[in-house]
């Protein structure tokens, strides 16, 4: 089964270009121990939210910019395997020194609970990191599908919901205080490909206007701590020479 393994950071917005450079010469590594593909966004509307917000998440500074980004393996064996891996190689020491504060970075592995439309060719993305009871998986696979036939009516090119495998608790950030997860709560890593900003945009008022009444506590999660951005195209390996 494809796994995932995700990612949110907070990179310092003068360094756009040095991790641009960084994720290139990270990724023939990647892929050398199995990686099918490397996707790497950044944050161009990412807004502060009243209980949780990916700024929170990342403890990130005033001149800091969100990045949301996902590698994908054919499945967990290669990508445990690869990380281990990584940690006796020595290509690792040979790449650039990262620009940016890896110890505020949360991560985590995941699996596809609901994928619909095309994942290759968007000009824009939407984010999505929120806590969802286990007990609730079902029930919000049933309402991912429901929420992919607006996103597609308003033309979302693709989406993916995935849901947390094996996502660690970290000394600084992590998943879980990212989205304030109560026990018995699993992490989900979402995101949904636009063509682009305008055409994302433009879907959200009209569903805003659609959703006017809706009831949001029949929501198989709390709503209250679920976070989203809009991120621009860093870096994809799909397109990359």
């Amino acid at each position: 089964m494809t796994y995932f393994t995700a990612s949110v950071a907070a990179v310092p917005t003068d360094n756009k270009e040095k991790y641009v450079e960084h994720v290139a010469a990270v990724w023939p590594l990647f892929k050398s121990y199995g990686a099918t593909r490397m996707v790497e966004t950044w944050g161009a509307d990412v807004p502060k939210g009243k209980v949780t917000d990916f700024f929170g998440a990342v403890d990130a500074k005033a001149d800091e910019t969100i990045v949301f980004s996902w590698i994908e393996w054919p499945d967990k064996v290669t990508a445990d395997a690869a990380w281990q891996k990584m940690g006796d190689d020595p290509a690792m020491r040979q790449l650039p020194e990262m620009p940016f504060d890896g110890s505020r970075m949360i991560f985590g592995g995941f699996v596809p609970l609901y994928e619909a439309g095309d994942q290759r060719g968007a000009g824009y993305y939407q984010g999505f990191l929120l806590a969802v009871p286990e007990k609730n998986k079902a029930s919000y696979a049933e309402i991912a599908d429901e929420g992919w036939k607006m996103f597609q009516k308003g033309g979302a090119l693709g989406t993916v919901e995935s849901w947390g495998e094996d996502v660690p608790r970290g000394r600084v950030t992590d998943f879980y205080r990212a989205t304030k997860a109560e026990d018995g709560e699993v992490p989900v890593f979402s995101w949904t490909l636009w063509p682009d900003r305008a055409t994302c945009e433009a879907a959200a008022r009209e569903m805003e206007a659609e959703m006017g009444d809706f009831d949001r506590s029949s929501m198989p999660f709390d709503g209250m701590r679920m976070m989203w951005g809009g991120f621009d195209p860093l870096f994809d390996s799909g397109q990359a020479a």
